[in-house]
């Protein structure tokens, strides 16, 4: 089993930044991809971003490309979520997630953090 938590959400004004993270514990997901899904009021959970177990490859949503930088430190079990020029519609919950391998339109396997909330004020 895998407990994921997330840190550093909030509010934040259009334009500005935030830094997610997000630390497993209960095994190592060194060999797990790791990734960042988020979910609107009234809209499905859609993938924002994912990094393989090595960290040589990145993945991200077209609509945060060039704004957001996904990272991980494998012997801290910690992956995060980098947010440049915040705009509102990147309001939501985001959550973290560890699979076998996490791609933009399927994954393999999955845990699940709880969830942080994301708040960007035009």
């Amino acid at each position: 089993q895998v407990q994921l938590v997330e840190f550093g959400g909030g509010l934040v004004q259009a334009g500005g930044s935030l830094r997610l993270s997000c630390t497993a514990s209960g095994r190592t997901v060194s060999r797990d991809d790791m990734g960042w899904y988020r979910q609107a009021l009234g809209k499905n959970r859609e993938f924002v971003a994912g990094i393989t177990w090595s960290g040589d490859s990145t993945y991200y949503a077209d609509s945060v490309k060039g704004r957001f930088t996904i990272s991980r430190v494998i012997d801290k079990n910690t992956v995060y979520l980098q947010m440049n020029s915040l705009k509102p519609e990147d309001t939501a919950i985001y959550y973290c997630v560890s699979a076998k391998l996490i791609r933009p339109t399927y994954r393999v396997g999955d845990y699940w953090g709880q969830g942080t909330q994301v708040t960007v004020s035009s």
